[in-house]
């Protein structure tokens, strides 16, 4: 009789700016029951080979990942678009933003929580400090700016 043997390995690695990226690997396969009855060792080396396969290609995924980083760290790819293939303008007629990738999610919801307790309208302030519509179209060097200012009661906005 076969037993379903389930083996699963995640890792996240963590960036500055609040970023990061990870790979996980599940992998799913039958064994013969009389491993587990009558062979321990046998299921152990079993399982064991599924982690270490499992894990050379979390370690392989989070590599290539880490390859195709930009140099400023924040694991999204070097070009002025963002993840919707939007270019962005930096507001100051200078042409395209040198920050790439958008705002991570943590980093809108923080916006969103502290600008509250701050009494602040999130809109309002990256219209006025970033020339963007939405705390979500900030480059996450300019979310993780923003969060820190907020977190410091650095930020006004002009009415």
């Amino acid at each position: 009789m076969a037993v379903t043997l389930s083996v699963g390995l995640q890792k996240k690695v963590g960036l500055p700016d609040y970023g990061s990226f990870g790979a996980s690997c599940h992998v799913e396969f039958e064994i013969d029951r009389c491993l587990i009855d009558q062979d321990l060792d046998g299921f152990h080396q079993k399982v064991a080979g599924a982690f270490a396969a499992c894990r050379q290609a979390v370690n392989d995924q989070l590599a290539q990942q880490s390859e195709h980083s930009s140099p400023n760290g924040n694991g999204q790819a070097g070009n002025n678009t963002n993840r919707n293939g939007h270019s962005h303008a930096n507001g100051n007629s200078q042409g395209t933003r040198h920050e790439v990738g958008t705002a991570t999610q943590s980093q809108v919801r923080a916006i969103f929580a502290i600008a509250r307790r701050q009494r602040v309208d999130p809109a309002a302030v990256v219209r006025e400090r970033f020339s963007v519509d939405r705390p979500e179209d900030l480059s996450i060097r300019e979310a993780s700016t923003l969060i820190d200012d907020l977190k410091r009661g650095a930020v006004e906005v002009r009415s």
